[in-house]
């Protein structure tokens, strides 16, 4: 039973170099149209989720969904609380740019019924921000940060660390700065050159190196301590939160519950169905105009393949799995789940951890995250 919903705004106003996300760039976007093509999209899936419960998160994602208009906003929350109900704790999230543009739309989106906003601030170095593409400056964003605060009643921000020749000294400075800040919740990402990015072609024609990465889990291992000294401890891969202030809609994710996802490119996971949307926008309201909704993929997933995505998404976490339930929920035998022998393996090396029913990465594993999930998982149930 869904009880998250994902909202794709495709739209930028530039293409950030290192983004491999759906996002394109529009002299102009007729609002209308938009409006029209989610809102039959919403319905369309509204009719196919089957048992319906309250909504406990909406995430507007992107894109700038901050460039959206605060009506617009406003429609679409008003009518997926017509169609579902909202719970009482419903977290409301919209990804925005930290310009002063957008931010001038906070006190708007929040009468709209937003009540958390993840801050793209990337960097607070002016030459980091435009080595990164980005349009706004480390000013500029600290200004957007402490509007934001005073609008919205959860804040996060997002920054990029592990750049070209970063040095530790150098993001444990910016990284106490963000700190200081204030937000309940910061999502710091390693730069990854994504392919079929301008950093992916920048790096192949030798423009820069990646920093390798020995100094990459320095960096790793830096911010992990710095985060919990702060009060704002891992609780995945790459997000550290106040207890308490995590972001409920991505843990819906990563704990492989069902939700609904529209908007061009979205991708949906209900009712043992895999939906992907059209991700070209043109191409997405040509669908919704001649059907009612944006699905360019609906695909039946298997019980292994639920069970590998499972194990997949919930060793992000630091609370780890539970083997035995999700061996129950998937109908796989808890031995099948797992290579017993490479988990032995790696937890002598204290890479996993294991407590009665429960395992997960340790955080000295964690950096290795990628590799240890293809050794993990059994082959057995990959290829089911």
């Amino acid at each position: 039973m869904a009880r998250a919903l994902y909202i794709h705004w495709p739209f930028c106003l530039a293409k950030c170099p290192y983004c491999d996300f759906n996002s394109h760039v529009r002299e102009t976007t007729d609002t209308g149209s938009w409006k029209a093509a989610l809102l039959d999209d919403m319905r369309f899936e509204y009719g196919e989720a089957g048992s319906q419960e309250a909504l406990t998160s909406i995430f507007f994602g992107g894109g700038t969904p901050s460039l959206m208009p605060p009506s617009l906003v406003a429609d679409l929350l008003r009518e997926a609380e017509r169609l579902w109900g909202f719970d009482p704790a419903i977290e409301i999230t919209l990804e925005a740019n930290p310009s002063s543009v957008e931010a001038a739309n906070f006190a708007d989106l929040a009468s709209a019924g937003v009540n958390r906003v993840s801050l793209g601030v990337q960097s607070l170095r002016d030459d980091v921000l435009t080595f990164l593409g980005r349009l706004h400056g480390a000013g500029e964003a600290l200004e957007a940060v402490e509007v934001a605060q005073s609008h919205f009643s959860r804040v996060s921000i997002d920054l990029i660390y592990a750049r070209p020749g970063q040095s530790e000294a150098e993001w444990s400075a910016e990284l106490a700065e963000a700190l200081a800040l204030g937000t309940d919740h910061l999502s710091l990402y390693q730069l990854t050159i994504e392919p079929a990015t301008r950093f992916a072609t920048d790096v192949r024609r030798g423009v820069f190196e990646p920093l390798d990465d020995d100094n990459a889990a320095d960096l790793f291992a830096l911010t992990r301590s710095m985060t919990e000294v702060a009060g704002l401890p891992a609780y995945e891969i790459s997000n550290h939160a106040r207890p308490g202030q995590e972001s409920r809609h991505n843990l819906t994710y990563w704990r492989y519950q069902d939700y609904i996802g529209i908007g061009p490119g979205a991708h949906g996971r209900r009712c043992d169905v895999a939906t992907v949307r059209h991700k070209k926008p043109e191409n997405y309201l040509s669908a919704v105009t001649a059907q009612q909704q944006g699905i360019a993929e609906a695909r039946e997933l298997a019980r292994p393949e639920q069970a590998s995505e499972a194990l997949l998404m919930g060793l992000r976490l630091n609370e780890g799995i539970d083997l035995s339930a999700l061996a129950g929920r998937f109908g796989v035998a808890p031995a099948g789940l797992l290579d017993d022998g490479k988990l032995a393996l790696y937890r002598d090396l204290g890479l996993v951890w294991t407590q009665d029913e429960r395992m997960g990465v340790t955080p000295q594993g964690m950096p290795l995250l990628d590799a240890l999930l293809g050794e993990l998982v059994s082959a057995d149930l990959v290829t089911s």
